[in-house]
């Protein structure tokens, strides 16, 4: 006989079916939000605040000119290499690898001459949630500081919820004070629950730790019990 308990009902485990479903749908979110019919960007192309005059595009991984490559390897260098210090170059490595991956997403922010800064994002499953991963936020120093940064977060969170995304999620390096500061207490995101200092935290491991955090911003229940209050 069924129990008429309604906490009961909702801790059976799912079916296998149930399960199949899922995992579909994510699949079919994932494949809709990659779409190449689909531009992020059609509705914001430009930027127009605090004496900026900018406009932004659109671009793909494995479509990026030899030029955009050098530009985001150099800009990369410059504001990453303090904050990484000594895993600097393994991981720029690893960055370069990431750049040209058909998964990269990019917004791309120009001048009048030049581009400024970019921002690298995928749609992926974290915990079996839907999320938008920010992998890489980076701007000229001249252009930090003046409410750009912001803007393309707030952007980013707009492309997630637009594409059915539970979360925005990224990493930071502790060593990242300005970004951390940024992120927490100008967009109020939130150390997630599979950040590795939460995790050591609930497994009550010390004496290890690693030199960055995940954020996250979710946008509805269930992305909020798995990847903040887990």
């Amino acid at each position: 006989m069924e129990s008429d308990d309604p906490k009961a009902t909702r801790s059976k485990k799912p079916t296998r079916h149930q399960i199949m479903q899922r995992k579909k749908r994510m699949e079919e979110l994932l494949r809709s939000a990659y779409s190449s019919a689909k531009d992020h960007l059609s509705h914001f192309p430009h930027y127009n605040t605090n004496g900026l005059s900018l406009f932004l595009e659109s671009g793909r991984g494995n479509k990026l000119s030899s030029d955009l490559k050098n530009y985001i390897q150099k800009l990369l260098k410059v504001n990453m290499e303090g904050p990484y210090g000594a895993e600097w170059p393994p991981e720029e490595k690893v960055k370069r690898r990431e750049m040209s991956s058909p998964e990269a997403l990019y917004i791309f922010v120009y001048n009048k001459e030049s581009v400024v800064g970019f921002v690298h994002y995928r749609f992926t499953i974290e915990e079996d949630v839907p999320v938008l991963y920010v992998y890489e936020l980076q701007l000229e120093p001249a252009y930090q500081g003046k409410g750009l940064g912001k803007f393309l977060m707030q952007l980013v969170e707009l492309i997630a919820c637009n594409n059915g995304m539970g979360a925005v999620v990224l990493t930071v390096q502790k060593q990242n004070t300005s970004a951390i500061n940024f992120y927490l207490n100008k967009l109020s995101y939130n150390i997630s629950s599979i950040s590795p200092s939460k995790v050591y935290q609930l497994m009550g491991i010390t004496g290890q730790e690693k030199s960055y955090e995940i954020l996250c911003k979710t946008f509805d229940d269930e992305a909020k019990a798995v990847l903040e209050e887990s």
